[in-house]
């Protein structure tokens, strides 16, 4: 299987399994390692037990009184003959060997029992094999050139760790099965509030219900529902304002759509042959109001598309001339309010940002105050320290209308019978947010309207590294 195919497996089981599987894991290593480690200290400390016995039965057996004639070997020690668990043998330093007792597979001796006797060392021990059983074999000196080796059969500490290890072997394994059980269990209640996260979600998706999740405790679970209602109520905000912008534009296009198809009706009926006969006065008149409806759906439209897209103003490192974007922007007001006045006065002021949307903003500010100004009134414009504010000569607007005039489609009664899409305010509003700015209404010193538009910004521009790749 490949490596792909064994992470698709992998990722395929279930959280709960994975969570089973590796507590299992984990406590199977553990146990591994305990019976490991416990298995060798009780051997290590066995054989260590056997040494230091070894070593005093030796050493005890070369003080004895009654001494083994070391020439001719014909006679043993009494303690020889009924040490029935031990094998003992005498080592000349010519390498000759006495063995009191005639055995079939006697423990093999080497050199480290020939050294012994030769007076090269003080003692050995080390183990051996005699035939199919591994003896444990200490060597002492027994007098003068010549040295007392006592052996002792390791089955019987064989024995005790075989049982050891069958014993820690079952023991383990039901250890690792009782481990499996508990991380199943607690796998199963501890992905409880994850399981019911999800159902949520799975109904969220196909019920589209945005009613915020239950929160209980304060835990990672918690923190991931409180996570996922924050994104519901952002989710719900922004349908609830795609819906208004639908039901807001439906309204607002009604009654130009309505007008306008009023006005094709006429100027069909009257091309007919037996149609009404219109004066070239009322044709040219009914024309002229078709072209400032197309206009006027054209310019809505226009706001519209402005006002539906929500992405944030992608990074922009060009400095903008505030200054010059009021220039441009007075210009083409101008153009469309002949009659009105333009008092401009603005101080250098450098932001960084789009200048075109910054240019749309501004325009919407002017227009908005030569629309409402009279006809011979002036529009006063000041820019100070990124404050932009824009004062017109009409009738203000009320105090209780001020925190409204951003909103979309939003209009006082006023200005009901006036030309506009009620989306110009909104637009500076949605730019100023783009570049970290405020807008607010308030009143003129000569009683009209005060429009600000405040942006971030510095009064010179600042200085660029550039760096050439």
């Amino acid at each position: 299987m490949s490596e792909p195919e064994v992470g698709r497996w992998r990722y395929r089981r279930s959280l709960a399994s994975r969570v089973t599987l590796l507590t299992t894991m984990a406590v199977g290593v553990t146990v591994a390692f305990l019976a490991a480690g416990a298995y060798v200290t009780v051997r290590m400390q066995l054989q260590s037990t056997l040494d230091d016995t070894l070593y005093e039965r030796a050493y005890q057996t070369t003080e004895a009184p009654t001494i083994l004639n070391r020439r001719t070997g014909d006679q043993v020690p009494a303690w020889a003959l009924v040490a029935t668990d031990l094998r003992i043998a005498l080592v000349y330093e010519d390498g000759t060997v006495y063995r009191p007792e005639q055995l079939d597979d006697p423990p093999a001796l080497g050199d480290p029992e020939l050294d012994v006797a030769q007076g090269e060392k003080a003692s050995s021990i080390r183990t051996v094999l005699g035939g199919p059983v591994a003896y444990r074999v200490v060597t002492v000196p027994y007098g003068d050139g010549q040295a007392l080796v006592i052996a002792q059969s390791l089955d019987g500490q064989q024995r005790v760790l075989s049982k050891l290890g069958i014993v820690m072997l079952i023991f383990g394994l039901l250890g690792v099965a009782a481990a499996g059980a508990a991380g199943f269990g607690v796998a199963r209640n501890g992905l409880r509030p994850v399981r019911r996260l999800t159902s949520s979600v799975e109904h969220i998706a196909r019920t589209e219900d945005l009613t915020p999740l239950p929160v209980e405790g304060d835990d990672e679970i918690a923190r991931l529902a409180s996570a996922f209602n924050a994104m519901l109520a952002a989710l719900s905000a922004s349908r609830d304002r795609q819906r208004q912008l639908v039901a807001d534009a439906g309204h607002e296009l009604r009654t130009p759509l309505t007008s306008l198809r009023t006005n094709v009706d006429l100027l069909t009926q009257a091309s007919e042959p037996d149609g009404p006969d219109l004066p070239p006065e009322a044709r040219a008149e009914l024309l002229e109001d078709i072209r400032a409806q197309i206009e006027e759906l054209t310019t809505l439209i226009g706001d519209l598309m402005e006002l539906s897209r929500d992405e944030p103003l992608a990074p922009v490192v060009e400095p903008v001339d505030l200054t010059e974007v009021v220039d441009h922007a007075v210009a083409r007001v101008r153009l469309r309010a002949p009659a009105a006045t333009f008092d401009v006065d603005a101080r250098a002021w450098w932001v960084e940002g789009d200048a075109n949307a910054l240019e749309r903003a501004v325009t919407n500010l002017l227009d908005n105050a030569a629309k409402w100004s009279p006809t011979d009134g002036t529009v006063t414009v000041r820019l100070r320290d990124g404050l932009l504010t824009v004062d017109d000569e009409g009738q203000g607007i009320a105090e209780a209308d001020r925190p409204h005039v951003f909103d979309r489609f939003w209009r006082s009664d006023e200005s009901r019978t006036m030309p506009g899409s009620g989306l110009g305010l909104s637009i500076v509003r949605q730019v100023a947010d783009r570049h970290s700015g405020t807008v607010a209404a308030a009143a003129s010193p000569s009683g009209g309207a005060r429009l600000s538009l405040w942006l971030p910004g510095t009064p010179a521009p600042a200085v660029r590294e550039v760096v050439h790749g």
